[in-house]
């Protein structure tokens, strides 16, 4: 069974591009516009793991990874940004997040963040 990788972006781009890559890679994918409509998943439930960008219009990054928390739903989240700003990375990090990744980030960067997320060992 391959993991299951949310991707919540409201980049288009993004969410073309990186499900591409997510499932060469080995894993199933689900790309949604916004926090809300991930949250609103049929899948949220078989999710693995979260790929969020920080800054969205509406719900952003850390706001869902705060409702996550509110209802008790433990899902690895892996932040990705475009805007360099060490306090709001220290702070998903510190919140739980595994990983904060500034855009554009490596494959093996994606990689090793994802095997922390979904406790594999690291890839060589």
């Amino acid at each position: 069974m391959r993991p299951l990788i949310a991707v919540v972006d409201d980049d288009e781009s993004v969410r073309e591009s990186l499900p591409d890559l997510l499932n060469e890679l080995g894993y199933d994918v689900r790309a949604f516009a916004s926090g809300e409509d991930f949250l609103a998943s049929p899948d949220i439930g078989a999710t693995d793991c979260v790929i969020v960008d920080i800054a969205m219009p509406g719900m952003t990054g850390p706001e869902l990874q705060a409702e996550l928390a509110r209802v008790q739903r433990s899902i690895p989240l892996v932040f990705i940004t475009a805007q360099i700003d060490e306090a709001v990375r220290r702070g998903v990090l510190h919140r739980g997040a595994v990983a904060c990744l500034y855009k554009p980030f490596t494959e093996s960067a994606l990689i090793g963040a994802l095997d922390q997320a979904l406790g594999k060992p690291p890839s060589p």
